[in-house]
Order: C-alpha cells, then sequence, then structure tokens
C-alpha cells in the first residue's frame, strides 16, 4: 500500500480521499491556490503545498506545478478526486511516467478511449451495448448539426468530447440555433477539458438518466455495484441523487447492470468508474464513461458498504478485489442532497458569502460529506458545493422521511444555499412518487413553487463585505532542525517582539506546511467613459468578449459570456447605445461588482 497520496483537488472531495488515505494508515498532501489558503482540505492534510493563483487554470489545473508538488512531498500516489484533472488523460499519462508516482484511476489509454465520447460509444457499441444514435466522429460545420436534425429530428444535442455534467452539452431546437449552440459547446469544452471536439446525438425526450457503479482491478475482475438515479436535473446538472433507482424493475437492474460490465471490460479498464445510460420505456441506452469517482459515488457506498475510494487505492497499488459479483448485496435506499451555494429562485444563479452560522444535521442514516466549518467563505472561483448530505434507511419512504428531518436540521447562515429547493422536493408528488424524468425541473415544474420555498425557508446573504485588509509578513522557522520559510497574514493582531517570537491577539492565520512563494495581486485601474456601467454579478471568468469599443448595441445584447462555478452566463446590456469602454478580455478573471463595460 502507499505511503504517502497527493490529492489533486480541493473542497469536500479532497477530504474524503484524505479520510479514506488516514484509515489505510496512508499520509496525505494537499495542494491549494491563493484562494484557498485556508481551505478546509488544506487544514485537513499532513501537508500542503501552494501551486498557484486563484484561476483554475493557473493552478489545480496546472499539470507540471501538481506533478512537481507530489515529488517535492516524496508522494508516491496522486488521487485526482473528480473534477479539474481527474479525467485528463494526458496528466494521468504524465503521471504515470513520473519516476515513483502511480497514478490513482484507470490507465491513460482507456481513460482516453472512454473520456473521449465517440470512442467510447464504439467500444461501447462492439460489446453489444445499445447507445444512442449519433454521430461517431466530430462536428465542426453548423450545416452537420442540421443535416442531423433533418434525419433524425429536432431537438438534437451537442455533446464535448471531454464533457460531463452537462458541461460542454447544449440542445439545438431548430437549425437557427445550430451556429450558436455549435460554438457555445466549442468553447465550453475547450474552457472546461482544453479540447473542443463535439458531436452530436438525438436528444430524448424526458429520459430517465440511470449510472451504474463499477470497480474494475488488474487482476481481470469486473464488478458493478448497482445503479443510482439521477434524473432530478436543472440544465443537465444532477441536484439530488439515489439508489436503487424507482424507475426500473429488476430485470432491467440485471441487464443495465451486465451491460456496464461488458463494456469496461472491452475497454480494458481498472480502477473505479461510472458508466452511465439513459431509459427511456422498455428501452436503454448508453451515454458516457466518467472515469472517475463521482460526486454522487456515497449512495453506493451508503447501500452496498463498500468504500468505493478506499478500493480505488488497493486497486492502484496493484490489490485484487476480494468479493465476487455475487456478494454485492444492495440493502435499502439512499439519498444524495447536493447543499451548494445557489439561488434556486433564481435559476440556480451561483452564491457567494461567508457561513456565519454552518450546523450540519445528524442522527442515524445521516451522513455528511464537507471541508467547510463556520466563518469560511465562498468566492465565486470554484463550483458551488457547501456540502453533500447523504441519507440511508430500511426504504425510499423511511428514506424521504429522515432526509425532510435532517434538511430541516441543516442550519446554515449568511449563504444563499438550495436547501431550501431540496426540502420543496420532498413535498413534490412527482418526486415522492419516483415519477420524475430529466426535464422535469426545466420544463414541467412550477418556478413559483421555489420563490415561495426560498422564502418559506431561505436565509439571508452576508452583510460582511470581505473587505478586511491583510499584511502578509514572512518568517523563517526551523521545525526539529528542518528550516521554513512561512508566511502570516496579520489582520491588526500579529505582533512581533524582539528576538522574532511572534504573538498573535487572535488575528493571524497561516497555511498548513510549506507553500511556494504567493504571487502578488495588482490593484484594478479606473475605468473610463462616462456612460452607465455593466457589472459583475459575481466572480468568475471572462470565457468571450462579444462586442468591441463603438459598437452599437440593443437592450438584451450580449456584450460577453462569464464563467462562475462551472456555469456561463450571458452578460447582457441594460439598455441600448454604444460601447463606450470595454474593460475585460477574454480569460481575464473578475470580482463581483467590477466593471466590465461602459455603455453611453
Amino acid at each position: 500500500m502507499f505511503e504517502k497520496v497527493l490529492v489533486a483537488n480541493r473542497g469536500e472531495i479532497a477530504v474524503r480521499v484524505m479520510r479514506a488515505c488516514e484509515e489505510l494508515g496512508i499520509e496525505t498532501v494537499a495542494v491549494y491556490s491563493d484562494a484557498d489558503k485556508h481551505a478546509g482540505h488544506v487544514r485537513y492534510a499532513d501537508e500542503a503545498y501552494n501551486v498557484g493563483p486563484a484561476r483554475a487554470a493557473d493552478s489545480y489545473l496546472d499539470q507540471d506545478a501538481i506533478v512537481e508538488a507530489a515529488q517535492k512531498a516524496d508522494a508516491d500516489a496522486i488521487h485526482p478526486g473528480y473534477g479539474f484533472l481527474a479525467e485528463n488523460a494526458d496528466f494521468a499519462a504524465k503521471v504515470q511516467q513520473a519516476d515513483g508516482i502511480t497514478w490513482v484511476g484507470p490507465d491513460s489509454d482507456a481513460m482516453e478511449s472512454l473520456g473521449e465520447k465517440t470512442k467510447a460509444r464504439k467500444i461501447m457499441d462492439s460489446a453489444d451495448v445499445p447507445i444512442v444514435p449519433g454521430t461517431t466522429d466530430p462536428v465542426e460545420d453548423p450545416e452537420e448539426v442540421i443535416e442531423f436534425g433533418e434525419e433524425h429530428g429536432f431537438p438534437v444535442a451537442i455533446k464535448a468530447e471531454g464533457g460531463g455534467g452537462g458541461r460542454g452539452m447544449k440542445i439545438v431546437e431548430s437549425a437557427a440555433e445550430a451556429e450558436e449552440q455549435l460554438e457555445s459547446a466549442k468553447r465550453e469544452g475547450e474552457a472546461y477539458f482544453s479540447n473542443d471536439s463535439v458531436y452530436l446525438e438525438r436528444y430524448l425526450d424526458g429520459p430517465r438518466h440511470i449510472e451504474v457503479q463499477i470497480l474494475a482491478d488488474q487482476h481481470d475482475n469486473v464488478r458493478h455495484l448497482g445503479e443510482r438515479d439521477c434524473s432530478l436535473q436543472r440544465r443537465h446538472q444532477k441536484v439530488i441523487e439515489e439508489g436503487p433507482s424507482p424507475a426500473i424493475d429488476d430485470e432491467m437492474r440485471e441487464q443495465i447492470g451486465e451491460a456496464a460490465r461488458r463494456g469496461v471490460r472491452e475497454a480494458d479498464y481498472t480502477n473505479a468508474g461510472t458508466v452511465e445510460f439513459l431509459v427511456s420505456g422498455d428501452e436503454f441506452y448508453f451515454l458516457e464513461v466518467n472515469t472517475r469517482i463521482q460526486v454522487e459515488h456515497t449512495v453506493t457506498e451508503e447501500i452496498t458498504g463498500i468504500d468505493i475510494v478506499k478500493w480505488q487505492l488497493r486497486v492502484a497499488a496493484g490489490g485484487e478485489i476480494e468479493f465476487a459479483q455475487d456478494d454485492v448485496e444492495v440493502e435499502g435506499h439512499a439519498m444524495e442532497f447536493r447543499i451548494n451555494a445557489e439561488n434556486a429562485a433564481n435559476q440556480f444563479a451561483p452564491q457567494t458569502g461567508t457561513l456565519d452560522t454552518y450546523d450540519p444535521p445528524g442522527g442515524i442514516g445521516v451522513r455528511v460529506d464537507d471541508a467547510l466549518r463556520q466563518c469560511d467563505r465562498i468566492g465565486g472561483d470554484y463550483d458551488s458545493m457547501v456540502a453533500k448530505l447523504i441519507v440511508e434507511a430500511t426504504d425510499r419512504e423511511e428514506c424521504l422521511a429522515r432526509s425532510r428531518r435532517a434538511l430541516a436540521e441543516f442550519d446554515i447562515e449568511g449563504l444563499v444555499t438550495i436547501v431550501p429547493f431540496h426540502r420543496l422536493m420532498l413535498e413534490d408528488e412527482t418526486f415522492c412518487a419516483g415519477e420524475h424524468t430529466t426535464d422535469y425541473l426545466d420544463e414541467h415544474f412550477d418556478r413559483a413553487r421555489i420563490d415561495e420555498a426560498q422564502e418559506r425557508w431561505g436565509s439571508e446573504p452576508s452583510s460582511e463585505d470581505g473587505s478586511e485588509e491583510a499584511v502578509e509578513r514572512e518568517f523563517t522557522v526551523e521545525v526539529n532542525g528542518k528550516r521554513f520559510d512561512v508566511t502570516l497574514e496579520d489582520r491588526g493582531g500579529l505582533t512581533v517582539p524582539a528576538g522574532g517570537e511572534t504573538t498573535s491577539g487572535g488575528g493571524s492565520e497561516s497555511s498548513a506546511g510549506p507553500r511556494r512563494q504567493e504571487r502578488e495581486s495588482e490593484s484594478a485601474d479606473g475605468v473610463p467613459g462616462e456612460g452607465e456601467e455593466v457589472t459583475a454579478d459575481m466572480q468568475g471568468t471572462i470565457l468571450s468578449v462579444d462586442v468591441a469599443e463603438g459598437d452599437e448595441v440593443a437592450s438584451g445584447d450580449v456584450l460577453c459570456v462569464l464563467e462562475a462555478m462551472k456555469m456561463e452566463n450571458d452578460v447582457v446590456a441594460p439598455r441600448g447605445g454604444t460601447v463606450e469602454h470595454v474593460a475585460v478580455s477574454e480569460g481575464d478573471s473578475v470580482d463581483m461588482g467590477e466593471t466590465l463595460f461602459v455603455i453611453g
């Protein structure tokens, strides 16, 4: 077994992996960006290394920095968690080629084959796994989209080769939308996965989203751990997941599990993964393979008693799966609620703020996976997850009742979350009956009910503005004969008496473990122009700028596309006029309230 594992991720999944490591007697190493120097996963790890600025592309996606940190820490394995580099075959190959470091995941060749959706479709087809009608080669021209729609009917789904979780997926309702949606899908694919290649699929109307958890080792053992139902989605992003599915019978359950096993065996796949399917009527179709641990893996752990992350580590270390397929028993029912910092009453818009109160629920059958603690702040640099609430019970009815109790106990103040939405869904007849489909929230749900739930159960955002001054001071310290450069933040209470020993009035903070020299931030320049300023509603990254100075715009015209917490948001002109000033460029990171444009 490994002695030290670097977790190339952040937040609750990093802590989840670290907890599994600790139970196996493995030391852990965290990596963090400038924005995360006091984050929960940094506090939890045995060591921590700074890998760059807040922008993910310059830190958590910096492959060389991650490998360099692992080498400095003498880590003998890297676990990628989910998101960021978890499904990047090039990064997996880089880790596999690094001397003395093991990749905790599938081989890079299998990851490449199944991670690129067109290749995955070919593999599944050869393994006699049903696939949705679609293209097997990348699409470049809007005319290809139109021709496909005319042959198979609209709407058509455009999907990024490296996509997942709805990112890089666009729905084309008519030929008129083909060019715009193709551009958007390619742009998201490049931004999220460094791959702008896309393909087409027939868009199934109102299917169920069923996925099968698999484990495979290097000794030709492949097991499936039952299925999860992830049909409750908004804009193709999962919100509540559960297992087993209330929508399929035992016959389909067996068929879909065996199909998943055939497919990953055909791909010569090892480690953990998830095979996703769409179920329409009595038929099921392959959707994609997630070549990593998933957010909702906890559901499967609760109903099988199998610690999937520990098995990832054992398999990566060369271990053999010790249980047969017939030994896997699904007992009871489990649900996972993503506690995101989002305002469901405002189109699930990402929120920022400070956790003035954070008091998770407890009791029998209740599990909370998190990394945040009271007084922690959520910015807009990364995804919007605060925690995951997982509830298990003897059956679905008891699980629903226990979930209502747990969500009512979840006390969060200072930050707007979707807890009110979850509580509403547990009163919704369609969801409680297990009759919801993937389009239920977007197409059939009365949104006025969400507004009412937010008023009834919602919390208010924190009034603090996060503007507290902090001065960084550098010190050299010696611990057990080893020298470290340490940076402390002075928030008004740090004093340095004679002799150099530091004392604090309670206002200093330091990050865990050694780290790189941090980069200084630059102050913003003044913005010229006398017209109306268009400002950012949230922190994020500019994906595209669609206007130039001197352009005439009408009310509602798109000025730029702002990516925040893994979602594209159009920034539109509040009125007609002339663009007097463009303050941002593609790739810029912006803060909430920062001026983007001036319209005269």
